[in-house]
């Protein structure tokens, strides 16, 4: 009897292959396609529903929009309502994609669940599954897959994880799937536009006010336009003069003020993450050797890990590292393979 397997399918390209990868190496497919927000068009759907119909399989409509807002939509503006800054496609992603839509894979009869994520997952020899880097480098999504359980890695298939994004496109073609020539999506879904303080405006139904500005050496110099919209780092559109450069060091949105300072206030080598997620190991009873990210588009870095009980974890670098940020996610490494993964939540 074949496998029986849910294949996410968002209607881009990547989710289409997927599907068609997994009919060829004989399981049984089921498509289904996540409804997430209310700026979704029909466009998706009907994408998503013409390669099913294509490859002779059935297809789901998911109404998940109550469950997302709460789980992701929630955590997106509570994070941003907190000064810090979220990361919600991993929210996404331990929640709904490998949340509620496997719950609902196991009520029609799969064992499984696939997407068309660029990643790999192992069965190690200590009987845990890990997630472990994609085949091609520059789209590997492992960080993105980073606090996923072992409940939902055992359940999960990611086909194209040995597959170059030029194969993949290929197949699409070739298979005259409508989604070929679709372009990645690169913002977050729920602001296309990438207006988020529009969103979160519209979301909270607020406004977000002018504040003072500070130099960390206690000089005022100037207003903001909300503090909400300044992230860690931020050089440009300050809008302030302070006879140097400077950068967004720190806010305080209960007092709606933003400070700025020179680059070098913006490197620290330690932080603690929370709500750490195990994944090639279970767990570290002392000091751990690794490799770090504190966010997508961080290089990896060298670090020391440290266990501190209740889901925590001490991280400190071996070189001070720029801009680490309250509220992204942490992901520690051991070569090609995700060690773990949690919040950042101090940074020192």
């Amino acid at each position: 009897m074949k496998e029986r397997v849910l294949v996410a399918m968002s209607g881009g390209v990547d989710s289409s292959a997927a599907a068609w990868v997994l009919r060829e190496q004989g399981y049984e497919c089921v498509g289904a396609i996540m409804r997430l927000h209310e700026k979704e068009g029909s466009t998706d759907v009907e994408d998503a529903r013409s390669v099913a119909e294509r490859l002779g399989i059935p297809f789901h409509v998911f109404d998940f929009r109550e469950e997302f807002g709460a789980l992701v939509k929630q955590y997106f503006a509570d994070t941003y309502a907190a000064g810090d800054t979220p990361n919600p496609c991993v929210q996404c992603n331990r929640q709904m994609k490998f949340g509620k839509l496997l719950e609902a894979a196991r009520d029609l009869g799969c064992s499984k669940i696939a997407t068309g994520h660029y990643a790999r997952i192992a069965h190690l020899d200590n009987g845990r599954f890990a997630v472990k880097k994609g085949a091609e480098a520059a789209r590997d999504q492992s960080y993105f897959l980073s606090l996923l359980t072992q409940d939902q890695l055992g359940a999960t298939l990611f086909p194209l994880s040995d597959l170059p994004k030029a194969e993949v496109r290929r197949i699409a073609e070739e298979q005259g799937f409508v989604s070929a020539r679709k372009r990645d999506s690169q913002d977050i879904c729920f602001v296309p536009d990438g207006d988020y303080v529009g969103f979160l405006e519209q979301y909270n139904e607020r406004e977000y006010v002018p504040g003072p500005v500070y130099h960390l050496d206690g000089r005022h110099l100037g207003e903001h336009r909300g503090a909400i919209r300044y992230t860690l780092g931020q050089r440009k559109g300050l809008g302030v003069s302070a006879g140097e450069p400077v950068y967004v060091c720190g806010k305080s949105m209960a007092e709606n003020t933003v400070y700025v300072g020179p680059e070098s206030a913006l490197f620290a080598d330690t932080l603690i993450a929370e709500d750490f997620v195990w994944g090639a190991i279970p767990g570290i009873d002392g000091p751990l050797r690794c490799k770090a990210r504190v966010r997508y588009r961080h290089a990896e870095q060298s670090a020391l890990a440290e266990p501190l009980g209740d889901g925590r974890v001490k991280v400190t670098f071996d070189e001070p590292q720029r801009a680490i940020t309250t509220g992204q996610v942490l992901v520690l490494y051991d070569g090609d393979t995700v060690l773990g993964g949690g919040t950042i939540r101090e940074v020192k």
